[in-house]
């Protein structure tokens, strides 16, 4: 059963890199951001309690009005807590101009405060720091739970994690499904379609818009073409249309884009993308609650499971197809290249992976399977060092 207070008491990784990152030196100002309902406030919350100087949080979320003044404000009352006092502002991205106040506060005496800023909405954080905040900070991506963390904080098994993983405030819901889908549906993905893109950014056809997230969420770990997107779309458009929608949702952390992997880049922007969705529970919201009776639809979730951890590691992360013969995954790091094949049970051909291997023999194979996914997702970057060490 769900407990409210095992989602609070669990602490995810990205608190311990904020600790280290304000511990040292005089550091920049740190911007956290991801998808809504995914822990970033309660995660701030832990580090303010032990944080070992001065706090102020502030919340923009709190007050009918917000202004560059209230901002200031809060500004104000950190400094005078004296040096290394840590401003947290939550919601930032609903004061007005809040990047160029920010900006100004920050020039004025660089490095004297800690700073968090933080926000539901990760399109308008990401689109303020490009705006004004350059060589001012440092992002920290969060993303939703991952198996292992879901496994520590609720005892998920893998089929649940197939099934529902995603969102902790979900799992409340999980016994009735309406709920849960409701949950989803208004809170969540409503929420970031009606507020965080419709409202800041120009969508034509909003209608279609919602449409072609529900598409896109039927294609997990499914390469397609532009094309094939825009024929199933109920409205005249072209693929610049789509790929357009794809780089909303995937700014807010929905779905994201793979290219295909080549030496030749120009191959690669005009390949057809592979499609990723976030996270497990946005295919069940369009699949409903039998999804892993299917043999078919139960490898792609898994493999999509696999490509969503893969994809929150620094580097780049492609597909590879030539002709018949597919990779699933070529994640790229520091000039190594490692070709990740994904075995979930289904029926799939292997030979791609033994072509991809002679073509580019300095990349090292991994095999990722129900049976080692849960050491895979509690550390994935030790999960491919131990790999590729042993060969």
């Amino acid at each position: 059963m769900y407990n409210v207070s095992m989602a609070k008491l669990y602490e995810r990784s990205f608190v311990a890199q904020l600790e280290q990152r304000l511990s040292v030196g005089r550091p920049l100002i740190q911007v956290l951001v991801g998808p809504r309902q995914v822990g970033k406030t309660t995660g701030v919350k832990q580090l303010l309690a032990r944080y070992p100087d001065a706090t102020h949080y502030a919340n923009a979320d709190d007050i009918l009005t917000t202004d560059r003044t209230w901002l200031m404000e809060q500004w104000q009352k950190a400094s005078l807590s004296g040096k290394k006092t840590l401003l947290v502002i939550d919601e930032i991205q609903k004061v007005p101009n809040w990047s160029e106040t920010v900006k100004s506060l920050w020039d004025k005496a660089p490095k004297v405060l800690r700073v968090i800023l933080l926000g539901s909405s990760s399109l308008q954080l990401q689109k303020g720091l490009s705006e004004s905040l350059s060589g001012r900070f440092e992002l920290i991506k969060t993303h939703q739970w991952a198996y292992e963390e879901l496994k520590r904080a609720f005892k998920y098994d893998l089929d649940r994690y197939l099934t529902y993983g995603g969102y902790p405030g979900a799992v409340v819901f999980e016994s009735d499904f309406d709920r849960w889908y409701a949950y989803l549906k208004e809170s969540i993905i409503e929420a970031v379609v009606g507020r965080d893109i419709l409202l800041n950014h120009k969508v034509g056809n909003p209608a279609l818009f919602r449409q072609a997230f529900e598409i896109l969420c039927r294609y997990p770990a499914q390469e397609i073409s532009y094309t094939k997107l825009l024929g199933q779309l109920q409205d005249k458009g072209n693929t610049d249309l789509v790929k357009y929608y794809i780089e909303l949702y995937s700014g807010a952390f929905l779905v994201h884009p793979l290219e295909k992997y080549s030496t030749k880049s120009h191959l690669m922007r005009g390949s057809s993308p592979k499609i990723l969705i976030s996270c497990p529970a946005l295919y069940t919201m369009h699949e409903g609650p039998q999804v892993l009776n299917d043999p078919e639809k139960r490898g792609r979730i898994f493999e999509a499971a696999v490509g969503g951890q893969l994809l929150q590691l620094p580097g780049n992360l492609y597909y590879w197809r030539e002709k018949q013969d597919e990779v699933d995954f070529v994640y790229s790091y520091q000039g190594q290249i490692y070709a990740v094949e994904v075995k979930s049970g289904r029926r799939k051909l292997s030979r791609g992976f033994n072509v991809f291997m002679k073509k580019y023999p300095k990349a090292c194979p991994v095999i990722i399977t129900p049976d080692n996914f849960a050491a895979f997702s509690e550390n994935p970057r030790k999960f491919l060092d131990t790999v590729a060490n042993q060969q």
